[in-house]
């Protein structure tokens, strides 16, 4: 079974979503999780003040990760 997402997991799209402009690479933000990871709603933003929500399955995003934590010196 596939990773579980979590609300305000940054994602890509690895498939473009034409019908609103969205391409590969797109990055979203998680804002719902449904059932266990069935499907996410995403939201894209795509101007200032500008975004869409969208259903996405999970076979069409990657979660990004960042950058490992630096041990404190």
């Amino acid at each position: 079974m596939a990773e579980v997402l979590n609300d305000l997991d940054v994602v890509a799209l690895l498939t473009p979503v034409p019908d609103h402009g969205l391409g590969v690479g797109q990055t979203g933000t998680i804002v719902y999780v449904h059932r266990g990871g069935e499907a996410y709603e995403v939201e894209f933003p795509l101007a200032p003040r500008r975004s869409v929500v969208l259903t996405i399955k999970p076979e069409q995003i990657i979660t990004l990760k960042g950058l490992p934590v630096a041990p404190a010196v």
